[in-house]
């Protein structure tokens, strides 16, 4: 089957799915992949590139920062698990990445997710901050945005050469729904999407017990990085002035949360 062939395979079993599927906040999704499966290619793609960075010396090994990590993200998940029980058996886990001018952080379909030590070494985050960082990334993972960027990246036909083009062989060995689940951690979500997992984070890091605040100071602070600094962060998560506007607006809604939340903590596995 030709490309070409393929994709409008894909583009016309899109059409007749994207409808019946609705985000936490009742917009429509594309899901050529379903949830189901964007969980099993992800995991496939998540050990795919841990075992990759181990072998390549690219895990950091800091006791101190992974207790931090373990501690907030289980906070977060604590109260996620709660609200979203669908994601209970995910396993969850953040891939501590040493790449101190890298500043990134992103979350697959299943709970596996990553950091970039440029976060800290950059940012200066406090964990309040942190918290909006890893809230924001579950719920793109909680909203289904992993299978929504895969199978925009199924559909077209640049992700299609991408998927071949972009990752080595080693890599190619994955199927190409993996591959996609790869390359969908570098898409750039919709703003509808953003602006979803912004209101999801918020409210998740707030039920955890951490300052709504810390999701306006995050952007000023990612704002001001610079000097040649790679902040992806940046690039698949566009901070405009309306939305740090939309966030600050947020905060007084998010402080009443403070006392509502359950103040559980779900096991996080650091990687590193």
């Amino acid at each position: 089957m030709t490309l070409a062939r393929y994709a409008t395979l894909l583009v016309l079993a899109a059409t007749a799915l994207s409808g019946c599927v609705t985000s936490p906040g009742g917009r429509p999704q594309l899901m050529v992949i379903s949830p189901e499966a964007a969980i099993v290619e992800s995991r496939r793609a998540y050990i795919s590139t841990v075992q990759k960075l181990s072998r390549e010396d690219r895990l950091l090994n800091d006791p101190l920062l992974a207790d931090r990590l373990r501690t907030v993200t289980g906070r977060v998940v604590g109260e996620a698990v709660v609200r979203y029980p669908h994601t209970v058996g995910w396993q969850w886990s953040v891939a501590l990445i040493d790449e101190p001018e890298t500043v990134n952080a992103w979350c697959m379909a299943g709970g596996r997710m990553a950091v970039y030590s440029g976060l800290f070494e950059r940012l200066d985050l406090t964990d309040d901050e942190l918290a909006q960082i890893m809230s924001h990334e579950i719920s793109h993972a909680i909203a289904n945005h992993t299978a929504e960027r895969m199978s925009i990246a199924l559909v077209t036909a640049v992700g299609l050469i991408a998927a071949d083009t972009i990752f080595d062989a080693e890599d190619r060995d994955l199927s190409r729904a993996a591959l996609a689940a790869n390359l969908a951690v570098s898409l750039p979500n919709s703003r509808a999407a953003e602006s979803e997992a912004d209101r999801l984070g918020i409210e998740l890091a707030a039920l955890a017990g951490y300052d709504p605040a810390a999701a306006v100071t995050l952007w000023d602070k990612m704002a001001t990085v610079g000097g040649g600094i790679s902040v992806p962060f940046l690039s698949t998560h566009p901070a405009p002035a309306y939305r740090r506007e939309t966030l600050s607006g947020l905060v007084p809604e998010m402080r009443q949360l403070a006392d509502r939340g359950t103040g559980q903590t779900h096991p996080v596995d650091i990687v590193h």
